[in-house]
């Protein structure tokens, strides 16, 4: 198997990545209080070493009150946490890897497990299950908020950023039809219609960290509630949700699925991330089982996975269907992933063992 073309570097904007190969954002509740500590910074650190071209961080919240849904996930604002995200950032620079923080905002979710709760009741766009709807004054300084954590990247020296707006967080929330009940200009009957609230803050990014800065963000079909559920049912829906999200900045979709390989709609072979890229002619992340035989729900039945060959990877890579290979619980379990591909050390794959949820490996 010739893997060539995801060893070629990528260029756009102000990201310059060695190969094709993106380390996932991944949720890892090790940072108290919302600080990034010293043993996150090694733990990124360990994939840069490893050849991950592009490290996204797990998602890291912006500046409202109830915008974390754990004590533990890590912050996007305020001195002490920007100091331990920069020590992270140094050290993945140092490793030779460029790195983006994925800006986040949960909206409303469950109650953690040990009864913690942020100081405000959680927000989305209506009131649904334990949350409240957003106030017109709440929406705008969550779009400033957006603003200003990636304004904050951008002096760090990250070189590019990422927006969250995916698996029914809080702008995912806005998509849905079920979540979104609202009737103002951040509701609708269309999926376009209830994208604004995104577009908003696409906008506000675009407006804070100018024209020569990357702007990713991720998105998806489906959500952690519901496994088989469909966003945009045809390409014609997915053109009018991404369309305007691409003329108003996003340079790079990041398109979730829970496998890679399946076709996203009837008549075509191409996925989610190659339907995007076909949309807007914008480049496009793929992800979704890379290098693993079970898809993600697995994970939440408490199995690992096999690791699975990279033919088809290959080969839709080749055709030019995407232009990065975001790769998840493969990297989370070993490190060094990315090397023994370039290598060609494909009987060392060892697959994911869902211990490694428990430690920063």
């Amino acid at each position: 198997m010739n893997t060539d073309k995801l060893f070629q570097p990528f260029s756009l904007k102000s990201l310059h990545t060695k190969n094709r190969f993106v380390m996932s954002p991944m949720t890892r509740c090790c940072s108290p209080g919302g600080v990034p500590t010293r043993d996150v910074a090694q733990y990124y650190r360990r994939r840069a070493e490893g050849d991950a071209g592009l490290i996204i961080t797990e998602g890291t919240v912006v500046d409202r009150p109830s915008s974390a849904n754990d004590p533990n996930v890590p912050r996007f604002f305020g001195g002490e946490a920007l100091a331990g995200w920069q020590q992270v950032l140094d050290e993945v620079h140092e490793a030779g890897s460029q790195m983006a923080p994925q800006l986040w905002h949960a909206g409303i979710q469950e109650a953690h497990a040990s009864g913690w709760l942020p100081e405000m009741p959680f927000e989305g766009p209506s009131s649904i299950g334990n949350g409240r709807a957003m106030t017109d004054a709440d929406i705008a300084d969550t779009i400033r908020a957006f603003g200003e954590a990636a304004l904050n990247a951008k002096h760090m020296g990250f070189n590019c950023v990422e927006v969250q707006g995916a698996h029914g967080y809080l702008i995912d929330q806005f998509f849905w039809p079920d979540t979104n009940l609202r009737t103002d200009f951040f509701g609708g009957k269309s999926l376009a219609e209830r994208a604004r609230f995104a577009v908003e803050i696409i906008k506000e990014i675009r407006r804070r960290v100018g024209d020569d800065f990357t702007l990713m963000m991720r998105v998806s079909q489906w959500r952690f509630s519901d496994y088989n559920a469909q966003l945009a049912q045809t390409p014609q829906e997915a053109e009018a949700w991404l369309t305007p999200l691409a003329e108003v900045g996003v340079d790079i979709f990041h398109c979730s699925t829970r496998c890679f390989w399946k076709p996203e709609f009837a008549g075509s072979d191409l996925n989610f991330a190659g339907w995007a890229k076909k949309i807007t002619g914008k480049a496009t992340i793929t992800v979704g089982s890379v290098g693993l035989k079970a898809d993600i729900t697995s994970l939440y039945r408490g199995e690992g996975s096999e690791a699975s060959p990279l033919d088809d990877l290959v080969r839709r890579m080749e055709n030019d269907e995407f232009d990065l290979v975001a790769v998840g619980r493969s990297l989370l379990a070993d490190p060094h992933w990315v090397r023994k591909v370039k290598e060609g050390r494909f009987d060392e794959m060892q697959g994911f063992n869902k211990e490694a949820l428990y430690t920063l490996v």
